[in-house]
């Protein structure tokens, strides 16, 4: 037997015919002095605002610099490997394996070093991003103001809304024309 409430999560023709008539319903009012809820797509929020769109070409252009810098060092590795491969041809097997251990401590060291720099560039990321919500929190405070909502909720939480409630497009306008005012410090 089914538990009742399974049956809520699968969309039924009532659940098709409520969304038809929410869309159909036009934009939302306050009734009754209840102020509605808006949502926001966070991730559209960031990535389209000015302040998004520079700091992914920061990290787009950083990350080609590290690309080219991991390229570079493994031609250099490659060269080095095959040279050493020469060179146990000739070696005594003791010095052979002491050059071998080196250079297995010298290839762990660099990976170390450059897995250090990709979680620097991602640290880098999410820096940004808090600086972005920090500085975006007062305008998503005005933007609530506004439209004399209770609340702003995470667009891809909602199962259900009215397209009328996303504010996205709005935010991103308003906080593009807040930072440019006053800019966001670099982390």
């Amino acid at each position: 037997m089914m538990a009742w409430w399974r049956n809520l999560a699968r969309p039924g023709p009532r659940l098709r015919l409520a969304a038809v008539a929410l869309m159909l319903a036009g934009p939302v009012q306050a009734q009754d002095g209840v102020a509605p809820l808006l949502t926001l797509d966070q991730d559209r929020f960031f990535l389209q605002s000015d302040f998004g769109k520079a700091t992914i070409e920061r990290e787009r252009a950083a990350s080609v610099v590290l690309e080219q810098e991991n390229k570079r060092i493994e031609a250099e590795l490659v060269a080095e490997e095959q040279a050493l491969t020469e060179e146990r041809k000739t070696l005594p097997p003791k010095e052979f394996a002491a050059k071998a251990e080196a250079f297995d401590q010298k290839v762990e060291r660099i990976r170390a070093e450059q897995d250090a720099k990709v979680r620097e560039l991602t640290d880098t990321r999410d820096e940004d991003r808090k600086a972005f919500l920090k500085a975006a929190v007062p305008v998503l405070g005005d933007l609530l103001g506004q439209k004399k909502a209770t609340a702003i909720l995470d667009k891809n939480l909602v199962i259900l809304s009215l397209s009328a409630i996303d504010v996205t497009d709005e935010a991103i306008e308003m906080v593009n024309a807040a930072l440019a005012e006053k800019p966001v410090p670099a982390p």
